[in-house]
């Protein structure tokens, strides 16, 4: 288990954490060095978030949890903070109000907060969801809130193992410009960096993120797979390393990190893959197929397969599509 939270030093105030006026036209207060924080939503993210303002020194003063899990998480991560009812924790955050709830839950728990009274002027009301930016907001903005919306561009667990994570990840943030200076306070105490998001691209680079690492589960998970079909017994003692090194290599060296099959126009050995799937594994061909295609496309494009030596390959990938539109 990781190391028992310890609060970080507060760094020195800074006039830049003096917003101007939000988009409501209420003007903003001074905001204070150490924030009375609320989070609504103790889900992985909301409660690891809420611990990690906890260990830079804010005040997280209420939350809520009301599934086992949230609860459980809670008395992990935020053993001091009490549970309440979300009307309640929107009240009790009187400078920032976290909320982590699934993305179609957002704009209707932000129209149910501003429609109760839960909400004030000059309170800061953020959300985590990396889909939505500002707009899904406007009910609170509506009412005299600030508006931000701060993406962790990392996978979580739920555990104390995630703070050990949160040290330099990249943050994506949505923000008036009179709240960039507080947005980025909020990032550096909690150990990350931001990266400025523009509204209309929030959809884009959430697409982007789920693209490479939710899709990066499926994928070592079919992998994983067929090697057991394969008669492997320990999948991922056979994948560790070599995805590893893929992994380091494509972040290292785009496009010409590939390797394989593909990036060598072998049409006879896809050829055969795709045979032994449609036997073994008929729900795998058409995932194959699709990676193959763009990974030919990548590797024409980088030069790294010559057009000449990609026909027969784009052969076959186009034949066997054909066969699975059948």
């Amino acid at each position: 288990m990781s190391a028992p939270l310890r609060p970080r030093p507060a760094a020195p105030a800074r006039a830049a954490a003096t917003a101007g006026p939000a988009r409501s036209g209420v003007p903003a207060a001074v905001t204070p060095r150490t924030l009375t924080v609320g989070v609504l939503g103790a889900g992985r993210v909301g409660a690891v978030l809420g611990a990690a303002l906890a260990a830079a020194g804010h005040r997280v003063v209420a939350a809520t949890g009301g599934s086992g899990a949230s609860r459980a998480r809670l008395a992990l991560l935020l053993p001091s903070v009490p549970r309440r009812s979300a009307t309640a924790v929107a009240r009790a955050a009187t400078d920032l109000l976290l909320i982590a709830v699934p993305d179609d839950a957002l704009a209707g728990v932000v129209s149910a907060l501003a429609d109760a009274g839960a909400l004030r002027p000059g309170q800061l009301v953020a959300h985590t969801s990396g889909a939505h930016g500002l707009a899904v907001l406007d009910p609170a903005v509506a009412v005299g809130a600030r508006p931000l919306a701060l993406h962790p561009a990392m996978t979580f667990t739920g555990t104390p193992d995630d703070l050990g994570r949160l040290a330099g990840i990249s943050y994506g943030v949505t923000a008036p410009a009179d709240l960039r200076p507080l947005a980025a306070r909020l990032v550096a105490d909690l150990g990350g960096v931001p990266e400025w998001i523009g509204e209309a691209d929030r959809p884009l680079y959430h697409a982007a993120l789920a693209h490479g690492a939710n899709h990066l589960v499926t994928l070592v998970n079919e992998a994983a797979d067929r090697l057991r079909d394969a008669g492997v017994n320990q999948p991922e003692k056979v994948l560790a390393p070599l995805l590893r090194a893929a992994l380091e290599n494509a972040l290292r060296l785009g496009d010409d990190a590939l390797t394989g099959p593909v990036s060598r126009g072998d049409a006879g050995t896809v050829e055969r893959h795709l045979d032994r799937l449609a036997a073994t594994a008929p729900e795998s061909v058409a995932p194959y197929l699709a990676l193959a295609r763009r990974t030919a496309d990548r590797a024409i494009a980088a030069g790294r397969l010559r057009p000449a030596d990609a026909a027969s390959l784009l052969g076959v990938l186009a034949g066997t599509q054909r066969e699975v539109a059948a």
